[in-house]
């Protein structure tokens, strides 16, 4: 059985379409490990950062203990401790992991990944109206010389 010109042509199509099928899901693949090695980079950063913030908490309530505070310095304790954990897991947690934290924490609280959301947007449009009112007052004003 000879093959059809027509035929030939949709063997190579289906030839071409699944090399482009296998290019792209190599270059999702390259582009996902990318994203999970500069998670990693930038969570085991932000982890030291906040270590720091941890222990200058700490230092304020020894501080706030010391005159005779203790009920905000507990509070103050408390919060650092929080902050410690948050901390600890940045540092110790892998890009992978922590996507598949975020991921399960939407699915069990899409509630409140949609206040996130909303919290979000609400504060972006604010800083776009804010930033706008002044390009635009910086706009209307006189050039200087002139």
């Amino acid at each position: 059985m000879t093959q059809t010109p027509t035929s030939d042509l949709q063997g190579k199509v289906q030839d071409v379409a699944g090399q482009a099928q296998e290019s792209l899901q190599q270059v999702a693949g390259q582009a996902g490990d990318t994203i999970k090695q500069k998670l990693d980079e930038r969570s085991t950063s932000a982890g030291e950062s906040v270590g720091t913030i941890s222990e200058a908490a700490r230092h304020s309530a020894d501080e706030l203990r010391s005159q005779g505070q203790d009920l905000p310095a507990r509070v103050i304790e408390q919060a650092a401790e929080r902050v410690e954990q948050l901390g600890q897991y940045l540092r110790s947690s892998n890009g992978e992991q922590i996507i598949g934290d975020v991921e399960r924490f939407g699915r069990e609280q899409p509630w409140a990944v949609i206040a996130g959301g909303v919290f979000v947007g609400f504060a972006a449009s604010r800083f776009l109206k804010a930033s706008s009112s002044r390009r635009y007052e910086e706009s209307q004003s006189p050039a200087p010389g002139i």
